[in-house]
């Protein structure tokens, strides 16, 4: 008897400190920490920064990569693939065995930006938007931005069938005073030289923007915080950026026929920010370029450019969210198959007495 109760009582104490290590695991398993992409790398000269990027041969037929990695920069051709990338070593260029090493020039336009690069009485031409953020990919429409505005107003959006969740979009700015705002189409600082939107707004429907906040509390600990381009759009809009992308850039901009996730208020683009300096983080490419760049697994960029891209995206991941293929910023939320597709523009929106977001 006593032998038995000795043994009780030993398992009820071992079970308390059981508790406590599954449960001290399971912070743990939940720290910002965890979302990290590895050691933190340090940042690439300014030069370089400048100099990354994308290439086209004079004879236009090759593209190359010129990136950053572990304090050298690469030379990734388009033929390379997943094959050894020959290293520059400063701004000295390799040549083949035997000859001499040659320094590079770079070429710049008025403003100073990197448009590309001469080397061994060869020059190469710069098809990236550079790594300037404040002169944003640009596309030239066939009609004017007006003309598509006044079209797509007085169009429909396709009709659906099926059961949908009542819409219940949260305005995002008053969540939280660390998620910031930047919403590129309500200025000219957009890949149409235009405004769009009349107002500078960003929207969610409650759970998706319930789980960015919970991003946003995981991200403050590393000292970062998320920075909105755009959330919620209405189907009109969808159906101006269709119609004012030439062919070759369809792969970025939904197809209003379909529908965009946007307009469903369950897809939100956005990207990381200092909160010491409230700068934003350097990505690998600028938001809404229609290039390579953009990929979420393009291997350009500098080292600490893709470890915040990876950061960013392993952030939305551990709460639901799912970056768009071709969009390293654009973050679909998992159920957005149960919202319906919303044409509501900005300035028919208001709140109620409880908070809630509802049309005029």
């Amino acid at each position: 008897m006593r032998t038995e109760l000795r043994l009780s009582l030993k398992r009820i104490s071992v079970l308390p400190l059981l508790i406590f290590a599954l449960l001290a695991c399971a912070v743990r398993a939940q720290s910002p920490a965890t979302l990290l992409p590895g050691p933190k790398p340090p940042d690439a000269p300014s030069e370089w920064k400048q100099l990354v990027g994308i290439y086209l041969d004079e004879d236009s037929k090759h593209s190359f990569v010129l990136l950053e990695q572990d304090g050298k920069l690469f030379w990734r051709d388009d033929k390379a693939k997943n094959q050894a990338i020959s290293v520059f070593d400063g701004n000295i260029f390799p040549t083949s065995e035997g000859q001499p090493t040659a320094v590079y020039s770079m070429l710049h336009d008025e403003a100073g930006n990197v448009t590309g690069f001469c080397y061994l009485n060869f020059c190469y031409r710069r098809t990236d938007a550079g790594s300037d953020p404040s002169h944003p990919y640009h596309v030239t429409p066939s009609r004017s931005v007006e003309t598509l505005r006044r079209e797509a107003l007085a169009a429909t959006p396709p009709k659906e069938t099926g059961n949908f969740r009542k819409p219940d979009l949260a305005d995002l700015a008053p969540l939280d005073a660390s998620i910031h705002l930047d919403i590129r189409y309500a200025t000219s600082n957009d890949f149409l030289g235009t405004p769009v939107y009349s107002q500078a707004r960003a929207f969610l429907q409650r759970p998706a923007a319930e789980a960015l906040l919970r991003v946003q509390q995981k991200l403050k600990p590393l000292g970062y915080g998320l920075l909105i381009h755009d959330a919620y759009r209405p189907w009109y809009v969808t159906r101006i950026f269709w119609d004012a992308t030439p062919p070759e850039g369809k792969i970025f901009v939904a197809d209003p026929a379909q529908g965009s996730r946007h307009n469903r208020g369950c897809a939100v683009d956005l990207t990381l920010y200092d909160l010491a300096t409230g700068k934003p983080i350097e990505m690998p490419g600028t938001y809404d370029e229609m290039s390579p760049r953009s990929f979420p697994d393009y291997p350009g960029g500098t080292s600490l450019q893709r470890w915040h891209r990876d950061l960013l995206r392993r952030a939305m991941e551990s709460e639901g969210f799912t970056v768009y293929e071709a969009e390293w910023w654009h973050f679909d939320y998992k159920d957005w198959k149960e919202y319906p597709i919303l044409n509501v523009p900005f300035e028919k929106l208001g709140l109620d007495a409880a908070g809630t977001i509802h049309q005029r």
